[in-house]
C-alpha cells in the first residue's frame, strides 16, 4: 500500500467519523492502524515480531 493510498484511506475514515465516541471506536480504531503503518511502526496488536529491531 502506497503512502497515498494510505492517506486517502485515512481521509476516507475521517469523513465518516460522526462525533459519538461509541459509534466512531472501530473507525478511530482503523485510522490508528493505518497512521501506525505510515509512519512505520508496528501496531500492538501484531503477533509479528520484527527480527530486525525485536520489537
Amino acid at each position: 500500500m502506497t503512502a497515498e493510498a494510505i492517506q486517502s484511506e485515512i481521509t476516507a475514515l475521517e469523513a465518516q467519523l460522526t462525533g459519538d465516541m461509541f459509534s466512531d471506536m472501530e473507525i478511530k480504531d482503523k485510522i490508528h492502524n493505518l497512521k501506525m503503518k505510515q509512519n512505520g511502526t508496528r501496531p500492538m496488536n501484531s503477533e509479528i515480531e520484527c527480527v530486525g529491531c525485536g520489537s
